[in-house]
C-alpha cells in the first residue's frame, strides 16, 4: 500500500511552477479618499425613528406610537441651524385610530451639541369609526441625541390638545 501510495504522490516533472506573482505594470491606483472631516456635521440629512407620546385630548389622557421620518438641512454655524420638515403617522394605544402629521421644523445650536427648535403644520386625526378630523398644532423640541419635544393643537370637533412625548432619530442617509 505504501508502495502504491508513494507512486500516485509522485511529482509531475513536466509540469512548471510559477513561485511569484507577474511583476506590476502600473502603479496602484487609490482611491479619492474624499471623505468629509468627522467634525463637520453640515449636510442634508433622512432620519427614520420611532415616536411616542402621551397626549391629553377630549378630556382623557392615551398614548401613541408611531414613527416619521425627518429631513433636514443642517449648518452647524448658522444661527437657523436646522431647516427641514417631517412626516409622521402615530396609533392611539386605548381610543382607536391614529394621527398623520407634516410639520415644518426650524431649530438652533445651543452649546457644542444640542439643538433647540420649533414645529408647525397641519394634523389629520384617524378613527376607526369616524370620518377624519383635521387640526394644526405648534411645538417644541430639543435635539442631544434623542428628540424629546412638546405640542399644543387643535382638532376639529375634539377640541385643544397637549403631547409630550420622546423621538429617536435614526441618521439613514447624508448627502
Amino acid at each position: 500500500m505504501l508502495v502504491l501510495l508513494g507512486s500516485i504522490a509522485s511529482a509531475n516533472p513536466t509540469a512548471t511552477t510559477i513561485p511569484d506573482p507577474p511583476a506590476r505594470q502600473n502603479a496602484p491606483a487609490i482611491g479619492p479618499g474624499q471623505l468629509p472631516p468627522s467634525w463637520d456635521l453640515d449636510g442634508l440629512y433622512l432620519w427614520l425613528g420611532p415616536t411616542g407620546a402621551a397626549s391629553h385630548i377630549a378630556t382623557d389622557w392615551d398614548s401613541t406610537f408611531g414613527g416619521d421620518a425627518t429631513l433636514v438641512r443642517v449648518r452647524e454655524q448658522r444661527l437657523l441651524s436646522v431647516l427641514g420638515g417631517t412626516f409622521g403617522a402615530s396609533r392611539w394605544t386605548e381610543r382607536g385610530g391614529g394621527r398623520v402629521w407634516l410639520d415644518a421644523i426650524a431649530g438652533t445650536r445651543i452649546g457644542t451639541s444640542r439643538m433647540l427648535g420649533v414645529s408647525a403644520g397641519p394634523i389629520v386625526e384617524l378613527s376607526d369609526v369616524a370620518h377624519p378630523r383635521y387640526g394644526a398644532s405648534l411645538g417644541v423640541w430639543a435635539f442631544a441625541g434623542i428628540t424629546p419635544f412638546a405640542r399644543v393643537g387643535t382638532v376639529d370637533k375634539l377640541g385643544t390638545f397637549v403631547e409630550m412625548g420622546l423621538h429617536i432619530t435614526l441618521p439613514v442617509r447624508r448627502w
